[in-house]
């Protein structure tokens, strides 16, 4: 039960993350400065963290031996990180095209998207519970995302293909981040996934923000705040639950970020959620949940 516990709350600390970069974003900064120092002091932070875990694993032979990597295995690791970072920088374009509820309906296509590659990469149908819990979190986040309301105006295309693709690579993240050397301590793997993303941002965005005056004004605050909430938190659950509960259940269970985006927008952006949105809230959760329950309720029959 803990490993799903590790991957939902990674999910919801996705799900802090929207409300982070509006916050930056009405302070005047731009996704180049947003996303880049994210990464940064993420990495640093998880660098830290696997300085002090592996300092404190000493003196354990089978445990030290978890810390070390191959040249092999680090470039592959850094390569899944690289999905992370596009993620990040899709995503966050795609807001300057469209609205933010109809941008997290297209992020949120990871969902099936996850299912699809899990079936491919298995090569085997996804199970009928999956199947349902499926159907329930689309009804659930297309209710929930607003978008229903009414009154949107004609999105832009290129906001629609930024969407879209940031959420294949979100995919790609969920599916790939817990099968590749997956006996590496969780925490060595994602620093050198997030130096990956790091490589990646930074050459898309050079970092100016490192030169130009925005930290010692109000970016730094919104940097480490999602630093951790965004590179330290969910690459590290992720690679503690993924390999445990898989790829699929994963997927589905990510689909907390959702809710979790909803309600820090409405306690600390003030932004209206009507009665539809809440029971959207509800129906995701309880997708999420039906596996779970599927299958506690098969044991006690077959008990």
């Amino acid at each position: 039960m803990k490993y799903y516990l590790y991957v939902l709350a990674g999910a919801c600390s996705f799900g802090l993350l929207s409300t982070f970069v509006k916050k930056a974003y009405e302070s005047g900064f731009h996704v180049g400065d947003v996303v880049g120092s994210q990464n940064l002091f993420g990495v640093l932070m998880m660098w830290i963290l696997v300085l002090v875990t592996s300092k404190s694993a000493r003196g354990n032979s089978s445990t030290t031996t978890k810390y070390r990597v191959s040249p092999r295995q680090a470039l592959t690791l850094m390569a899944v990180g690289t999905t992370s970072g596009l993620t990040g920088i899709l995503y966050y374009a795609a807001l300057q095209y469209i609205s933010a509820s109809f941008a997290i309906i297209l992020l949120f296509q990871f969902t099936w998207m996850g299912i699809l590659l899990e079936a491919i990469m298995e090569r085997k149908l996804p199970a009928k519970d999956k199947l349902i819990s499926l159907f329930i979190l689309f009804v659930g986040i297309i209710m929930a995302s607003g978008y229903l309301k009414g009154g949107h105006e004609t999105p832009s295309w290129l906001g629609i293909i930024l969407g879209l693709l940031s959420a294949l690579t979100y995919a790609l993240f969920i599916a790939f981040s817990g099968k590749v050397s997956s006996d590496v301590a969780p925490i060595t793997r994602s620093a050198i996934m997030q130096s990956g993303s790091l490589i990646l941002v930074m050459l898309v965005f050079p970092p100016h923000f490192l030169f130009n005056g925005s930290l010692h004004e109000e970016l730094l605050p919104w940097a480490l705040l999602l630093a951790f909430f965004g590179v330290v938190i969910p690459p590290l659950f992720f690679a503690i639950g993924v390999p445990r509960i898989g790829g699929g259940m994963a997927t589905i269970m990510s689909a907390a970020e959702l809710p979790t985006a909803v309600i820090m927008s409405f306690v600390v952006l003030n932004e209206s959620v009507n009665g539809l949105q809440w029971l959207g809230i509800i129906v995701t959760m309880f997708g999420i949940a039906l596996p779970e329950l599927m299958k506690r309720s098969k044991r006690l029959l077959l008990n």
